[in-house]
């Protein structure tokens, strides 16, 4: 089964063509990254437009790069939310009529889904089951991923995602957008213990995690350096900023990847979405190990070692790849190509069990 795969559900514009038989043969992305820098932002109504105008180049460009064409593809996948209305609207339009005008059926894709199956594009993707930690500007959650469809939430974000913490402390420096990854750039200069934030949630017992807190915890120590400098920012203040916001988010994620791994008893961890492409982040969870809670009255067993595994950078972003996989993955989803709606708050509970 050939299945393209489309996905706009925000700032870029993904295809690929992924054969159920031979994997993934060919995947295109363009990233709206320096339009949207210019506004300190994405625009909703610019990320629609830019859609429509690279969806038809990309489409052509990966059928070229596979060797095929319009009339090898078996099915239309494309991202039906959640995400921007309008972005998601490009994407689901163009597939719905390219699906049609080919007699060729759609397979809408919750774009979560997308994410949590992107590892498994990997040339050594990890074996069922796993405990999978969906990190990302949008969304951050912790699910326990027993097969293709077979998911169970076990904790996520109460308010800011930790993608999302990344890139607004980053603009309360200073940085440009998107600041996320330039944050974390520089958060490797700071030094260790130059200040010290809250972990939040830390000790809650749950997997539930909580960020807006901890970017307040930044603001107030920017305008205290600002007061203290005349309202400039010294540069390896900026970068001890830097190192200690990254310190706490990476130190939450890596007890709450240990709790969720104990409380399931898996000892394996799958990272997936943009944070996931985080050095220190990476190098906390790949150092990961997990110690069982002790039968009463004996000593406690030795720490037990995670099988930690993330996508390749190229699919830690939203991308098409992943859309097109889960689409092959959900053959029974496709339905004809007619008029269908977007769900730009489609709720996780829908895809999970």
């Amino acid at each position: 089964m050939l299945v393209l795969g489309i996905e706009s559900s925000c700032d870029e514009t993904g295809v690929a063509l992924y054969d159920s038989a031979r994997g993934l043969l060919a995947h295109r992305l363009h990233t709206q990254m320096a339009m949207h820098a210019e506004y300190g932002g994405v625009v909703p109504e610019l990320a629609s437009r830019d859609h429509i105008r690279r969806l038809v180049p990309l489409t052509r460009s990966c059928l070229a790069a596979a060797g095929k064409n319009y009339a090898d593809i078996d099915a239309v996948a494309c991202t039906q939310g959640p995400g921007l209305g309008g972005a998601l609207l490009a994407g689901v339009s163009y597939a719905a009529a390219l699906a049609f005008s080919l007699g060729k059926p759609v397979i809408p894709v919750h774009h979560l889904e997308g994410h949590l199956l992107s590892p498994l594009l990997a040339e050594h993707p990890p074996e069922f089951p796993f405990v999978a930690l969906l990190v990302s500007g949008g969304h951050t959650q912790f699910m326990a991923v027993y097969g293709i469809g077979r998911y169970t939430l076990l904790g996520e974000s109460v308010d800011d995602a930790a993608g999302e913490a990344f890139d607004k402390t980053a603009k309360l420096l200073g940085l440009p957008y998107p600041g996320g990854a330039k944050l974390a750039d520089l958060a490797e200069q700071g030094r260790a213990g130059a200040f010290e934030f809250p972990r939040p949630m830390l000790h809650s017992h749950d997997l539930q995690m909580s960020f807006s807190g901890l970017k307040t915890a930044v603001l107030c120590a920017v305008e205290k350096v600002r007061a203290e400098n005349g309202g400039r920012m010294p540069e390896q203040t900026r970068n001890d900023l830097c190192r200690a916001f990254q310190d706490a988010v990476t130190d939450v994620l890596a007890a709450k990847a240990e709790k969720a791994l104990r409380d399931t008893g898996l000892r394996t961890l799958v990272v997936a979405g943009g944070v996931g492409a985080n050095k220190k982040l990476r190098q906390r969870l790949n150092a990961l190990t997990v110690r069982p809670a002790a039968a009463k009255g004996r000593q406690k067993p030795p720490p037990e070692a995670v099988r930690t595994y993330f996508p390749p950078l190229e699919y830690c972003t939203d991308n098409g790849a992943m859309i097109a996989l889960a689409g092959a993955m959900h053959p029974e989803r496709a339905q004809p190509a007619g008029a269908f709606g977007v769900r730009p708050r489609w709720p996780l509970a829908e895809i999970v069990r």
